[in-house]
């Protein structure tokens, strides 16, 4: 809020600048929350929130904030305002709000897959509009994807800042709490804990077979195994549906995260990854967890980015073959020094994101930064589905 906007606001204890958080969906919401502990205890400052109001939105992202306790704004109330800086996960809603606007990516970095001929999410199709870069600051994970941009929308490439990436640095500062999470998943003194995670999308690994998660778990006996699904998936066909979908497998001993639950926790607490192409797979990676790769559709993927090199060098799931010594394949990748170089691949500014996306920040909002630093915090603690939100067992309804 601003001096003008105190007349709209006489109910305010303290008057500031607003930050705008756009969240057209779960995924930039999770990837933006990142951000919010840099500046929420900063009292010249308060955060509100706002969905984008394009014809495409599901209640998800709204309900998030909600839940959190958060204010959320009407899209058009957003959009009359003037906000010290406006936190975007993608460019949708960009052009219909006022103030200036950090774009971060909310994956695995903006230049990891191709859509056609065009490099998904650097390209000047999305960050150009009517002739002007439509976010004042775009932040890179890494250095190469400045490379990139240069090539593909030089217009944008003196808006980019290369600032690492906040995700992959939490998910780092949880690996002392890694017997924390594993109790919360209720894993057992020994236990082999196997992840599994799905992107979303018809060509995705639970796209291509319906029976993913049903299979895992009975290709490991003895394991526990957690289902780890793209939010998109929850969003797109709704908890109900989904979890009809997952039922045989919930029977069989699948364990669930709860949609739209912080998936860090869990990735920290596994033995072994099976991912499909999504990036959080590459986290894993970058973590040194074994990764076993899911068969999946085509999926164009950039030459040299995380998730091209581990699709190049992990071994591929052969649901025929037993799973075990797949999974000893996928140990020995990671004991080559893949972990490490993916990790090398996912930042150049390892450790250091929220220190330069704090500045960024207050350079965007015109304040002085504050003295005291802000650390890096772990993920909080997995949430699994539990009774009564998994279905009865078919054993118990139909007698």
């Amino acid at each position: 809020m601003t001096d003008d906007d105190v007349p709209e606001r006489p109910w305010a204890t303290r008057i500031g600048k607003s930050v705008l958080v756009l969240a057209p969906h779960p995924v930039a919401l999770t990837r933006l929350r990142d951000l919010l502990p840099l500046v929420e205890s900063d009292h010249r400052v308060q955060h509100v929130y706002s969905v984008p109001d394009d014809g495409e939105d599901r209640p998800d992202a709204a309900d998030l904030v909600r839940a959190d306790g958060g204010i959320l704004l009407p899209a058009r109330q957003a959009g009359r305002m003037s906000h010290g800086l406006v936190l975007a996960g993608s460019t949708r809603g960009l052009d219909d709000v006022a103030g200036p606007a950090l774009l971060v990516p909310h994956g695995g970095g903006l230049g990891q897959y191709r859509s056609g001929e065009r490099v998904t999410g650097l390209d000047s199709a999305q960050l150009v509009r009517a002739g002007r870069v439509r976010a004042d600051r775009i932040v890179l994970t890494h250095a190469r994807e400045l490379d990139l941009l240069a090539e593909t929308c030089p217009q944008a490439v003196p808006h980019a800042v290369v600032a690492g990436d906040i995700a992959f640095d939490r998910l780092v500062a949880s690996l002392p709490y890694r017997e924390r999470y594993r109790r919360k998943l209720g894993v057992r003194p020994g236990q082999e804990l196997v992840v599994v995670t799905s992107t979303w999308s018809a060509r995705s690994g639970f796209g291509v077979d319906p029976e993913l998660f049903r299979r895992v778990v009975d290709a490991a006996p003895g394991a526990q195994v957690v289902a780890s699904l793209h939010p998109q998936i929850w969003s797109q066909h709704g908890t109900g549906q989904v979890l009809g979908w997952l039922s045989d497998a919930i029977e069989a001993g699948l364990t669930v995260l709860a949609p739209h639950t912080d998936w860090r926790g869990a990735f920290v607490a596994a033995d072994c990854v099976m991912a499909d192409y999504t990036s959080v797979g590459c986290f894993a990676a970058g973590l040194g967890t074994p990764v076993l790769r899911i068969p999946h559709g085509p999926q164009p993927l950039l030459p040299g980015t995380p998730a091209a090199v581990l699709a190049e060098h992990t071994p591929l799931w052969d649901a025929t073959r037993p799973l075990l010594p797949q999974l000893a394949a996928a140990r020995a990748a990671v004991d080559s020094d893949l972990g490490a170089h993916i990790a090398g691949l996912l930042t150049s500014r390892p450790g250091q994101a929220g220190k330069i996306l704090r500045k960024t920040m207050y350079d965007l909002l015109e304040l002085d930064e504050p003295a005291r630093a802000v650390p890096v915090s772990p993920a909080p603690l997995p949430r699994r589905l539990t009774w009564p939100m998994i279905p009865v067992p078919r054993s118990r309804t139909h007698g």
